[in-house]
């Protein structure tokens, strides 16, 4: 069992990390990318302070919001008002861009290589920074997704055109006047099915839809492994916590124990940590991700 212990950042140097990270992904035969919520906040994506008051300052006034987030877990007495604040919220942290283009320069120091994304962001920020959608499991789901929230069947819907319209409806394309807290009944999305409300395609509970496409992309983040786990492969882990650590950072350290050629290198501000195991296979940088990336 690994111990969740930090590494001795007095051996190494800033820039010695820095020359080795990028040594060992120059050198490597495969690169397996592991991102967290802390690499889009690296971005830009945060859910509070300014961000939050620029879009949803009408919100805080009426239920007392302080983040993203508290909006949406509030139990909303009409679909009207639940889409009235999710669609804001997912127009913003899916189809808008990142303010920082951290993304970028991540795939500007792999796009060369032989790589594949796992991430539990639901934010879409990989494919629009130009990676192969073909290399990427998201592991959580897609903010662009609906599915049934019942859910009667295993497909889920693009959502892009709904959300928009749901956006517009509020009020966005006036610059002055008051912006609505709900959406016109005729924009609610119910399951053709069914015709249950749909939700959004998230991991946050037995309901989530893993659909065709989610299991292709198990697959292939499976086969890519077992492909290349004799080789020189680097697990390059970004903005991990420890809200689900099963999913990223506990495989990519035991995967990095097991396989003869890995190595590890884990970028999070404050929290970027390797068991004794495989220190002497690891780089850890308590640094911002954006920063270190620029540096690679």
């Amino acid at each position: 069992m690994f111990l969740k212990r930090k590494m001795n950042d007095s051996t190494n140097s800033y820039w010695d990390k820095i020359l080795q990270i990028k040594e060992k992904i120059d050198e490597a035969d495969a690169v397996v990318i592991g991102a967290g919520a802390g690499f889009s906040t690296s971005a830009g994506f945060v859910y509070n302070g300014e961000r939050f008051d620029k879009y949803f300052s009408d919100f805080r006034k009426k239920y007392g919001f302080s983040d993203m987030y508290s909006g949406g877990f509030y139990p909303y007495k009409t679909l009207e008002k639940y889409w009235g604040y999710w669609c804001r919220y997912i127009y913003i942290n899916r189809y808008m861009d990142a303010p920082k283009p951290v993304y970028q320069n991540l795939y500007e120091l792999v796009k060369g290589k032989n790589y594949f994304v796992l991430t539990t962001n639901v934010d879409h920020c990989f494919q629009k920074a130009g990676f192969d959608k073909n290399r990427i499991f998201y592991t959580q789901g897609d903010y662009g997704l609906f599915q049934c929230s019942e859910p009667c069947h295993k497909e889920t819907y693009d959502n892009e055109e709904t959300i928009k319209k749901m956006v517009l409806s509020q009020g966005f394309q006036i610059k002055d006047g008051e912006i609505k807290l709900t959406v016109p009944t005729s924009l609610i999305p119910y399951c053709p099915r069914c015709g249950k409300p749909m939700s959004m395609n998230l991991r946050s509970d037995q309901t989530f839809v893993e659909d065709d496409g989610w299991h292709q992309a198990s697959e292939r983040y499976e086969r890519f492994i077992q492909d290349h786990k004799k080789q020189k492969i680097v697990f390059l882990e970004l903005g991990v916590g420890y809200n689900t650590p099963g999913i990223i950072k506990y495989p990519f350290w035991q995967m990095t124990n097991t396989f003869q050629h890995a190595f590890y290198v884990c970028l999070n501000q404050g929290e970027a940590y390797a068991p004794e195991e495989i220190t002497r296979k690891s780089v850890c940088m308590n640094e911002d991700i954006g920063e270190i990336l620029k540096e690679l």
